[in-house]
């Protein structure tokens, strides 16, 4: 696909709200560093510097926000900036935004794993808003945050999935039915550099969530994530 400048000038006006002064900072947001190897007469900047300003920009407005919304210790709320901010949030944002078809990758990485995809989804996020706080101001580019990650901070404690979901599923499970999640390994697929696993939790040898992971922590983390899920969903805390 040959992406024009139009194309991102056109995203931006359709998906943000706002034409760039400067189209080239969208465009460089959206330009991953292996795209530089294959095109390197033509193309001299990737996202790293403005990932690494948004990824600031992005931790100021969530911490401003959760400061002056939430009268809770510091523990706590930076948990739950942690679950606004880490790669699996963000990632999501940014492909409700779909700006994936505007990313300018090397061949080798478009063809990467689902986990390396995800990666970059997240970092072109951070990018993004590097490039909007450059061309049009922290007050646009904290109004894109709050859209975009802010929005979610309800369903995060609703869920508690800014909490770990392993002690939280264990507490529950203990509190309401007097046992220690077990987790059993299913099933394991891929190659070594790219293996999945697939882990039940089980409470009273009654499976309560699955999850799939590209470690077994992960895997269980996520297991536990639909355990905690499954007793929330019938009113079942561990206060």
């Amino acid at each position: 696909m040959d992406i024009k400048q139009q194309d991102y000038q056109k995203f931006a006006e359709e998906k943000l709200g706002f034409t760039f002064n400067d189209v080239n900072l969208l465009i460089t947001a959206l330009t991953h560093r292996s795209y530089i190897n294959e095109h390197k007469q033509s193309v001299s900047s990737h996202n790293e510097r403005l990932e690494f300003l948004g990824d600031a920009v992005l931790e100021l407005v969530t911490s401003d926000f959760l400061y002056r919304n939430y009268d809770e210790p510091e523990g706590i709320m930076t948990a739950w900036r942690a679950a606004l901010v880490r790669t699996e949030s963000i990632g999501e944002s940014g492909e409700e935004l779909g700006y994936e078809p505007l990313i300018r990758l090397s061949k080798g990485e478009k063809h990467g794993t689902a986990r390396a995809h995800a990666v970059i989804l997240a970092d072109c996020f951070e990018a993004v808003i590097g490039a909007i706080y450059l061309d049009q101001g922290y007050e646009t580019a904290k109004a894109f945050i709050d859209k975009w990650i802010l929005s979610k901070i309800d369903k995060i404690i609703k869920e508690g999935t800014w909490r770990d979901p392993k002690s939280y599923l264990q507490e529950l499970s203990q509190h309401n039915d007097a046992a220690i999640p077990t987790y059993h390994v299913l099933k394991e697929d891929g190659p070594d550099h790219d293996k999945t696993f697939t882990i039940s939790v089980c409470v009273n040898k009654i499976e309560r969530g699955l999850g799939i992971g590209h470690s077994k922590q992960e895997a269980e983390a996520k297991a536990a994530a639909e355990g905690v899920k499954w007793y929330l969903g019938r009113g079942m805390d561990s206060k």
